[in-house]
């Protein structure tokens, strides 16, 4: 009830004085039952992919007095505005980009008015899933350290990736790239990751390798559309080295040398072992097996043996001992060995220098051929040379060097006791090139160390480097650009290319040969490179002018090189202008001009270009000018009339024959002539087979005589 007043009197009575008026009752939304149309978005959802700009629904209501009502829309204070209403309409329109992973729901105040009353309502927005997100991997990209002894089929790694859509767009399965599936396998759901069944890692073939997993969804709508996305991510694994080779010793065969002088505590050898495990060796340990006698003792870590008693007491001059390398465990155990036999020879005083030795006894020259760029690390396995100090102990101890061009040999081992297989091993493969050296000569040096001698020797080592095919032809140039005239004969040459390779004998033969779609006019000469025109090929610029095809060059085992060679076609000024015919019948009206014209066949201007000129007129009064661009001919700019014509010709017949000469401007100049009647009138009623300037060709001789003017046709 409005208006109502209570007024408040002394008197101990209170009177009320009510003024009723019309009730005004306040409007409301329709209801969102299955058939309404629309209400207030009560229960309302919304895609997340829905686009911008997109009205989304329509606020409805009425006032139960019939009065007009008005729409609102408001969110809470800090919260974003997604949507926009027409407060008349009630139309709602999306204005914000939605994204349901990041927000789910959206709280919207609706509100309806009638002008005096004002309905306000909270309702919740669901914003509901779209297939917009990639799987995250959540552990990758990752590096893993996986032991060489993995068992087959073990599971290494639990890869993880997560979608945040939901339904079918949230779930992920996994796969390996194509390519990387040999090795290992992936469990499509679980993401766990295992060696294959049947197969193992091995760290000496491959120390590292990198596994590229894509995770992709299960697939959903978006935009319409049915959509799939994934990702990648790369696992690297680390093959992690085992113990599962034996050691093995270095420079074998040993020998070395007691001598005379020696005291107990003297060095004699130094064996040497690593273990085959190179990725984690372990450490080694020396012993002896057999043959020391009590004699010599060896340093189990160093693998230095050493003498134990006086050399006056040994009773035998070559003691063969087996020497064990065994690997020793982190907790001291020993585990695998090897074993090999060192030679200590009881020597006497250093009275011998260093000796070189090959198959046949002492050598100070050796030699070998061989191919150019042996692989890096490869032994000279034809060159058999052994060095030997016949001294004892340290007087037998020496160094080896080799000296001689660059650095592309290096000589194993570098310290020598007693006698040794000297070995040669390639360490610069791509400098020993047969095409900048065809012998390498060096000098192996043996210098002793500690001796006051220091005795040393030499020996020439020559390598004879053979060539192979390492090389391909090279062109002097990536294209070749020529230019022929048109017309020339068949056979006449076009351009030359050349093409060297530096390889020695036949690999150093060049062939040449053309191919491609514009060849088919031309030869090539195998050898030489010169390139002609076939015997039968007869070039015309107006027909081609312009001719690209690739030249080959190749040696004898197919290894090649392309060139480009383009080829244009010069034009010759070999076509004269050709009127239509030799005689031309015009209609001219007085202030139009008529218009002739020649044609030249040749190709590129200037051989093309035609001027026009009046040679002769018939009457000899001449009253025409012409166009020599164009071909225009026309009255003289002061004949305005037939009278005017009458009075300087003084005769009644207004017909006319013109020599009219087209002539290029080609080096040399060729020239037509032809005969254009011409009939002056001034009435736009002339006879039909006029009209429009149409020419009547007739046969006519090509020279026309200048006594005579040509007859008109009949």
């Amino acid at each position: 009830m409005k208006n109502v007043k209570i007024i408040h009197l002394p008197q101990l009575f209170v009177f009320f004085h009510a003024c009723f008026a019309q009730a005004d009752f306040a409007p409301h939304f329709y209801d969102n039952g299955p058939y309404s149309q629309n209400g207030n978005l009560a229960l309302f959802s919304l895609s997340e992919d829905t686009p911008v700009g997109t009205q989304i629904y329509c606020l409805n209501g009425t006032d139960p007095e019939g009065q007009e009502v008005s729409y609102g829309l408001s969110f809470d204070p800090g919260s974003k505005e997604y949507f926009r209403v027409d407060s008349k309409s009630g139309n709602i329109t999306l204005v914000e980009k939605l994204d349901r992973e990041k927000q789910d729901s959206i709280d919207v105040l609706v509100s309806i008015t009638d002008g005096q009353s004002k309905v306000v309502e909270r309702v919740t927005i669901f914003v509901m899933d779209a297939n917009d997100e990639k799987p995250d991997f959540q552990n990758m990209p990752a590096i893993i350290d996986i032991v060489e002894t993995t068992a087959s089929g073990s599971s290494i790694y639990k890869v993880e990736a997560v979608d945040r859509d939901t339904g079918s767009g949230g779930s992920v399965t996994y796969y390996l790239q194509n390519g990387q599936s040999t090795l290992f396998a992936i469990d499509r759901h679980s993401g766990v990751l295992r060696i294959k069944s049947g197969e193992m890692l091995d760290y000496e073939k491959t120390k590292t390798h990198f596994v590229t997993v894509f995770a992709k969804d299960g697939g959903g709508n978006f935009n319409g559309k049915e959509q799939f996305l994934s990702s990648s991510s790369t696992l690297t694994i680390n093959v992690i080295d085992a113990q599962d080779t034996p050691p093995s010793f270095i420079g074998t065969p040993y020998f070395g040398y007691v001598y005379e002088i020696s005291v107990p505590g003297s060095e004699i050898f130094t064996v040497v072992a690593k273990d085959g495990d190179v990725g984690n060796p372990n450490p080694i340990c020396y012993t002896f097996e057999d043959g020391d006698d009590g004699v010599f003792s060896i340093n189990k870590t160093s693998g230095c043996i050493t003498l134990v008693t006086l050399p006056i007491y040994l009773k035998r001059e070559i003691f063969n001992i087996k020497v064990r390398a065994s690997e020793v465990s982190p907790e001291g155990r020993l585990m695998d060995y090897g074993v090999t036999t060192v030679v200590i020879r009881v020597v006497d005083l250093n009275n011998n220098p260093p000796t070189f030795y090959g198959e046949n006894g002492q050598q100070n020259m050796f030699e070998l051929t061989m191919y150019e760029h042996p692989p890096e690390g490869e032994i000279l396995r034809g060159l058999k040379i052994t060095v030997n100090d016949s001294d004892q102990g340290a007087n037998a101890k020496f160094n080896l060097r080799l000296i001689g061009p660059g650095r592309m040999l290096r000589v194993v081992p570098q310290t020598v006791l007693n006698e040794a297989q000297v070995t040669i091993l390639v360490e610069d493969s791509a400098a020993m090139d047969y095409e900048k050296h065809h012998f390498l000569t060096y000098k192996l040096l043996a210098v002793e160390i500690d001796t006051p001698e220091r005795f040393s020797a030499t020996a020439d080592i020559v390598i004879h480097l053979l060539d192979t095919n390492d090389n391909a032809p090279k062109f002097a140039s990536d294209y070749y650009i020529a230019r022929i005239p048109e017309n020339s004969p068949g056979g006449s040459n076009v351009v030359s290319v050349t093409a060297t390779d530096p390889d020695s004998g036949p690999w150093g033969d060049v062939k040449y040969s053309i191919y491609g779609s514009g060849a088919d006019l031309f030869l090539i000469q195998s050898e030489s490179g010169i390139i002609y025109t076939q015997p039968w090929a007869s070039l015309d610029a107006e027909v081609r002018s312009k001719y690209n095809f690739y030249v080959k060059a190749e040696d004898a085992e197919g290894k090649y090189s392309l060139a480009e060679v383009f080829v244009t076609v010069l034009d010759l000024n070999d076509h004269p202008p050709a009127f239509n015919d030799n005689f031309l019948e015009k209609t001219m009206v007085i202030g139009a001009p008529v218009k002739i014209e020649a044609v030249d066949d040749d190709a590129e201007v200037p051989n093309n270009v035609i001027e026009y000129a009046i040679m002769k007129a018939e009457p000899d009064i001449n009253i025409f000018d012409i166009n020599a661009d164009t071909g225009e001919i026309m009255l003289k700019s002061y004949i305005k009339s037939m009278a005017i014509i009458q009075n300087i010709t003084k005769q009644r017949d207004f017909t006319w024959s013109l020599v009219v000469q087209a002539r290029d401007r080609g080096q040399p100049s060729f020239s037509t002539t032809a005969v254009v009647k011409i009939d002056i009138t001034e009435a736009v009623s002339y006879n039909k087979e006029y009209v429009n300037n149409n020419i009547h060709i007739k046969s006519f001789q090509f020279a026309i005589p200048e006594a005579t003017s040509p007859r008109p046709p009949n």
